[in-house]
């Protein structure tokens, strides 16, 4: 049996993976969907992959999947504990000693959003409806609201803390539908810093909540 070991975005709300879970466990592996404390002016990513590494103690056979920021947080696990795999889904990819903070304007994000935005004909403007939920249900969506916190600076501010990425499997995934962080601009990324092609799943940036069938098939794929 695989833990999947699932770390959200911006905001640490473990909610991000719930339509996930059961489609994890109803095929015979265990989901840890973990809690992150994004408002917490003292918490940053060291102590969000101390969490990480916590919630799982004790399992041998562990995926660690990051969505977004999480991506940020998913190496610093696998240094603190041996792990079976590495999954990035839209995912930001750190350098060593990288932070998030500075992590947009070295791959150029914003630059790739608008251009995406302009050849698909949706608005340049960034709102949460047009880049993340344009895909998602709307009572899904709403259903969210209550999980919702902001993430403070910290987490922004400390490095990614590795000194080169592990050494372990490590697979990309990116939503086809994804406007906030474009396909291709995940593409270049992913090649440029990990020397690795990007599989794709249906959805956009919160493919979890959009097409949540999909994207468990394409984690268990993995195992």
């Amino acid at each position: 049996m695989t833990t999947f070991a699932l770390v959200p975005g911006a905001g640490g709300a473990a909610w991000y993976w719930h339509r996930v879970v059961p489609l994890i466990e109803e095929a015979g592996h265990e989901a840890v969907a973990v809690e992150l404390p994004a408002d917490d002016p003292d918490a940053g990513l060291p102590e969000y992959a101390d969490l990480v590494t916590s919630a799982v103690e004790g399992r041998d056979d562990v995926v660690v999947v990051g969505q977004s920021m999480g991506g940020f947080t998913v190496p610093m696990v696998a240094v603190r504990r041996p792990v079976a795999g590495l999954v990035l889904l839209n995912a930001m990819l750190p350098l060593p000693g990288e932070t998030a903070g500075a992590w947009w304007d070295a791959v150029g994000s914003e630059g790739a959003r608008v251009a995406a935005a302009r050849a698909g004909g949706y608005p340049e403007e960034f709102d949460l409806d047009t880049y993340f939920l344009h895909d998602v249900d709307p009572a899904v969506a709403e259903s969210g609201e209550e999980h919702q916190r902001p993430e403070v600076d910290r987490a922004f501010e400390t490095p990614c803390d590795i000194v080169t990425w592990p050494d372990v499997p490590t697979r990309v995934v990116a939503g086809a539908g994804d406007r906030f962080f474009p396909v291709g601009l995940q593409r270049r990324v992913a090649r440029e810093r990990l020397g690795l092609d990007v599989d794709t799943v249906p959805g956009g940036h919160l493919a979890a909540l959009s097409h949540p069938a999909e994207l468990t098939a394409y984690l268990l794929a993995g195992r």
